[in-house]
């Protein structure tokens, strides 16, 4: 029986296992990170509005920020055995089509809802980011010499970095609403300081990541699909079924709210992955994609209150008091 299960396990991980897991730690600290400063920019944010603004404030207190640390936990290890599962192709068909869409939405997107779209768009990537920390490291660490420890070096540091925003995130939503009135402590003086700038180095920072993760993403599709039949049998549908799903989801998205626009965004996203898995992948692939699926909800769904709770944008705000 227990053969059996190492067996499987190790049909699941591939030929090195401790690398495969070793990179979805990567992965899954990334995520943790974003989410933390992601939080924190926006609990600083709401905080700093004026004392008559109840409703968002009110918002902020009831749906209690600090999420548990049990169930925090729970989703880290969730995260970081489903991006050492997912293999390689599907993470990187995963980095791509995200990189697209994002590229897309940026041009397609007005000057004046641009910011709640930046949010909304670091929110749905969490699960993208992973895979590009995941793609990233395995075309980087290729037929490296001590393969296995840089990546221990790799994930210590990325432990090292997401526990310290943890902690952060726990002096803030713990103390910030005493010392950000007191000014009597310098990490909460400094954060809110610099408040607005947080959500440019996000961006940057994210932007950055992505970036290596696509190059590296195009290394491991050209790798897998390497004669021009099998490019032609690759791309030709991924630009299809993209371009046709970006059409539906432009238009679904102005009429859905931001909390079911996104997971109802997932799904179409990976539904169509999966059809193209299904037509010229691999069957261990479709099973990736539905892991990914897994991941996406779990990376999703505990952040609903950073969609919620998106500050008002300037066109918004200009078209409220035209018409008060």
């Amino acid at each position: 029986m227990i053969l059996n299960i190492l067996s499987w396990i190790s049909w699941l991980l591939g030929a090195n296992p401790l690398d495969r897991v070793l990179r979805g730690l990567v992965g899954a600290c990334g995520i943790s990170v974003l989410n933390h400063v992601m939080r924190i920019q926006l609990f600083i944010e709401t905080y700093s509005v004026p004392e008559e603004d109840h409703k968002k404030k009110s918002y902020v207190d009831g749906r209690g920020w600090a999420a548990g640390r049990f169930a925090a936990a729970v989703r880290f290890l969730g995260l970081t055995g489903l991006l050492s599962v997912v293999g390689q192709r599907v993470a990187s068909l995963i980095v791509l089509e995200f990189s697209l869409r994002a590229i897309l939405a940026a041009v397609t997107t007005r000057q004046g809802v641009l910011s709640g779209s930046i949010r909304q768009l670091l929110v749905q990537c969490q699960f993208s980011l992973g895979c590009a920390f995941s793609c990233s490291l395995d075309f980087l660490q290729e037929g490296a010499l001590h393969n296995t420890l840089n990546l221990l070096l790799a994930g210590g540091l990325s432990w090292f970095i997401a526990d310290h925003s943890q902690r952060l995130w726990s002096h803030v939503v713990g103390l910030y609403p005493q010392h950000g009135s007191q000014h009597c402590c310098g990490i909460c003086l400094s954060l809110s300081t610099h408040n607005n700038a947080l959500l440019p180095f996000i961006n940057r920072a994210v932007l950055l990541a992505f970036a290596m993760g696509t190059v590296a993403s195009l290394s491991i599709v050209n790798h897998h699909y390497a004669s021009d039949t099998d490019s032609v049998r690759f791309w030709t549908p991924l630009v299809i079924c993209y371009t046709m799903l970006m059409v539906y989801i432009q238009e679904g998205q102005q009429r859905r709210p931001d909390g079911e626009a996104v997971l109802h965004t997932v799904v179409l996203r990976l539904g169509a992955l999966l059809v193209l898995t299904l037509s010229v992948g691999w069957w261990v692939d479709v099973l990736h994609i539905l892991m990914a699926l897994l991941g996406e909800l779990i990376c999703l769904l505990p952040c609903q209150d950073l969609l919620y709770t998106q500050p008002v944008s300037q066109e918004e705000e200009e078209t409220s008091f035209k018409t008060s």
